[in-house]
């Protein structure tokens, strides 16, 4: 379970474009949301990790790039990225999530 502290506070965050430039320059997309809504649709190259999985599985993360976290509206990304910063990774939260990246254009591919 995430510990309810990662929420309290607000990460560094970045907008859809700004997360778009970053990844331009080797930042990695973590998606945070679940296994299902992954499937339905993702941003290309990110990586899902799902939140309740985060803490156990960070370390599969690279620790020299920007982690960008991600989900549908912003704010369970709010706490990965906050987590993420805690086990120290230079992370920020995407604000707005899917919403924010749709209306920015963003590219979304489907299934695995």
């Amino acid at each position: 379970m995430t510990p309810a502290r990662h929420f309290f506070r607000r990460p560094r965050a970045v907008s859809a474009l700004e997360a778009r430039a970053l990844m331009e320059n080797g930042a990695l997309i973590v998606d945070v949301r679940r296994a299902q809504e992954w499937r339905r649709h993702h941003i290309p190259r990110s990586v899902l990790i799902p939140l309740a999985q985060l803490e156990d599985r960070a370390d599969e993360l690279p620790e020299d790039r920007l982690l960008i976290t991600f989900c549908t509206g912003g704010m369970l990304s709010s706490g990965a990225a906050n987590m993420l910063v805690e086990l120290g990774y230079d992370a920020v939260n995407m604000s707005r999530g899917l919403i924010d990246w749709r209306a920015a254009g963003g590219e979304l591919i489907a299934g695995e």
